[in-house]
This record gives C-alpha cells, sequence and structure tokens, in this order.
C-alpha cells in the first residue's frame, strides 16, 4: 500500500498573499500555497456567523495564520454575519476573496446524517459546488415554524455536539431564531467536560454582564471569547435555562439559569410566562435551523 504524509496545520508558517478589500491579511499555511493541487474536504451544515460551513472555509480560516483569522472573524458581531445567509453575509464574502488569491483546483463536501452517515455530497469548483450543497442543507435542515415561540425547549443533539457548553452553544445561537423577545430557551447539554475552552471561560467570568462581552468582542476579538459573545448576543433578547451537569455557581456566572431536569425547568418558564405559553421543541438543535413563516 502507498504512505501518505500527512502535515499538521501550524498558524506561525504561512505566507502572505495579500490584503481583501475588508482589510483581512490572507496568509495561509506555507505547504498549501506551495501545493501544485489544493482538493479541500468538508462537511456541510449551517454556521452560525459564516452562513454555512463547507466550500471556502477549508482554507480560511482552516489553513490561516491567527491574524488571518481573527481579522476575518470579528466581523460576527455584523448583523449580517448569520446562520443561511451567503448574499450580503461580509464574513463569508471575505473568506471567499481571500481564497481566490490562492485558488482551489476542486472542493468535495459532504453533508452526514445524525448517525455521521453520508446523505449528500457535493463536488466541483468552490464556489459553485459549496452554494449547490448549501441549498441542500436548507432541503434537509431548515424547519418552517408557524411563528416565534414563548418557549423553546432545545436540545443540542447529545454527545459530542454537548461534551461541553463550548460545542452547545451552536444549539442555543440556532434555538435564537424560534423564540419571541422576552421568551426562554431551555437548553439540553450534559456539558461533561464543563466550559470547554479556557478563553471562552475567561471572557465570561471577567465580565459583569453580556453587555460587557460585546462591547468587548467588537474592540478586542479573539477566538473563543466569540462564543462568548455569541451567548451574549442570545441573552439581549431572551432568558436561557440550562439544563446540564454543571454546577450551579458555573452556570449562573455564565448568566444562565441552571436546572437538573427538563421538568423542573419546563415547569418554571411556564410559571414565569404564563400556563398558556406556546412550547417549540428542537430535538437536534445543533442541525435544525428554524425558520419563521413569511420572515425575510
Amino acid at each position: 500500500c502507498q504512505r501518505v504524509r500527512v502535515i499538521n496545520h501550524d498558524v506561525a508558517d504561512t505566507v502572505r498573499l495579500g490584503v481583501t478589500s475588508a482589510g483581512t491579511p490572507v496568509e495561509i499555511f506555507r505547504p498549501v500555497v506551495e501545493a501544485d493541487v489544493r482538493v479541500c474536504l468538508g462537511n456541510l451544515e449551517f454556521h452560525y456567523f459564516a452562513g454555512y460551513s463547507g466550500g471556502a472555509k477549508a482554507i480560511l480560516p482552516g489553513c490561516a495564520s491567527r491574524a488571518t483569522v481573527q481579522a476575518n472573524h470579528a466581523m460576527m458581531v455584523r448583523p449580517e454575519a448569520a446562520a443561511a445567509k451567503l448574499d450580503g453575509n461580509p464574513l463569508r464574502a471575505d473568506i471567499e476573496e481571500g481564497v481566490r488569491m490562492l485558488g482551489v483546483d476542486f472542493i468535495l463536501n459532504v453533508l452526514v446524517d445524525a448517525h455521521k452517515r453520508v446523505v449528500a455530497a457535493v463536488a466541483g469548483d468552490v464556489t459553485a459546488a459549496h452554494r449547490a450543497g448549501c441549498e441542500l442543507v436548507v432541503q434537509r435542515h431548515a424547519v418552517q415554524v408557524p411563528h416565534q415561540a414563548d418557549i423553546v425547549l432545545v436540545s443540542a443533539g447529545g454527545y459530542p455536539k454537548d461534551v461541553n457548553l463550548y460545542q452547545a452553544q451552536k444549539a442555543l445561537d440556532n434555538a435564537k431564531y424560534a423564540v419571541r423577545d422576552g421568551g426562554i430557551i431551555i437548553l439540553v447539554a450534559e456539558c461533561r467536560e464543563g466550559l470547554g475552552n479556557q478563553t471562552f471561560e475567561t471572557w465570561l467570568h471577567e465580565a459583569c454582564s453580556p453587555d460587557d462581552v460585546l462591547e468587548r468582542v467588537q474592540r478586542d476579538f479573539v477566538v473563543g471569547g466569540h462564543k462568548a459573545a455569541a451567548i451574549a448576543g442570545v441573552l439581549k433578547r431572551c432568558r436561557v435555562f440550562l439544563v446540564s451537569s454543571l454546577p450551579d455557581d458555573v452556570v449562573q456566572s455564565c448568566w444562565l439559569t441552571p436546572f437538573s431536569t427538563v421538568d423542573e425547568a419546563l415547569r418554571t418558564a411556564l410559571v414565569d410566562l404564563g400556563a398558556s405559553a406556546d412550547l417549540l421543541v428542537l430535538p437536534q438543535g445543533g442541525s435544525v435551523l428554524p425558520v419563521v413563516a413569511g420572515a425575510a
């Protein structure tokens, strides 16, 4: 059999190719720049600020320097940087502009089900094939809901999607589209490995309020801190109850309300919002994007 050399990305060994129109320095891993042929592999799903995973993201941020990633991801605070949004998304446009400076010969992107089985695939041009794949994501994973609910009960989808709060945040971000302003999201995520990222934890613990985090990310974007900002953004619209194995004081330090069971969290939400409050359940919140009927 033939042996294939595998190289880990090194953020310190990059080549500067230029600067995007948004001011992002395009610095890409040297072996990728020097390669004769570049084929990108990836999965396709909704991404909470790049619109979708896959496509050019295999290069930027996948093979980029820390400075490149931070400059690009700082755009996540813009309202146009959102799940399922490609046109007008400044962060996605910046990714694809930067990758055009390098060039990609071919991509293969797949969609997988809850059991990690490939259910669809697209291949070809880095942009055209990716766009075709995004349409498949919408067909399989966008769910129409009649209106925003008072209460959204969302599961991160079980292990490994709920291994820590850093990972479970994705389900929370999807659920925000389904809850009304002033409503309650009940996030069910075991978080057996705690918060999951030191920078994420530091940002949450150093801030006095969600507003502090949102202000900090705009003046000093740091990967890891961006997840804290995403949670803070949700908390500006609604309350979040967390059913997990985390200690209560840890949950409260993140401005979330801790519960040990779903029943307890749901009873409390119904007391707070009234017995007639409507409820929406998202069993696979990390993979499904609610789309309110009639929303643009």
